[in-house]
């Protein structure tokens, strides 16, 4: 785990080839099976935004609402997002948002995935630390997710 305050990185190693895993990433229904967020009928396209509502218990009620930065064929697909914004009462839009970047490499017995979630130290102090544990523990969980979804996909 990295020990910065501003930035959240994982990585893991998938047996799988990278079309596979770029598969799951980058086709926004694939996504959303592993991730927890149902995107029936969306796709993923750099500049625009995307959103669904989050499948994972006990989150229902929130709506998953993400502007696509890049989309590199096979190598990088990022995001931007308010971070652990889970009160539907709140406006979140006048804040900063995190950059979500996922870097896929070949290795000779299938992808390295790699994760970085930067620029948490602009997230307004109140929500600040709590925005990171939680996105922290979420991104275990994550590399977890996508890791069994390609396994049996």
């Amino acid at each position: 785990m990295n020990t910065s305050t501003d930035r959240i990185e994982r990585q893991i190693h998938i047996k799988a080839p990278r079309t596979k895993v770029w598969r799951a990433l980058a086709d926004a229904e694939s996504f959303g099976d592993w991730f927890g967020v149902a995107l029936k009928g969306k796709r993923f396209v750099a500049g625009e935004p995307v959103e669904g509502p989050i499948t994972y218990p006990g989150y229902e009620h929130i709506t998953w609402r993400v502007v696509m930065d890049r989309i590199e064929p096979e190598r990088l697909l990022s995001f931007r997002w308010h971070p652990y914004a889970i009160d539907p009462d709140v406006d979140y839009s006048h804040e900063p948002t995190t950059l979500v970047v996922f870097e896929l490499e070949e290795t000779h017995d299938g992808t390295l995935l790699r994760l970085t979630e930067s620029g948490f130290d602009r997230i307004p102090p109140e929500r600040r630390a709590e925005a990171f544990r939680m996105n922290s523990g979420g991104w275990d969980q994550q590399m977890v997710n996508i890791e069994n979804h390609v396994a049996s996909h």
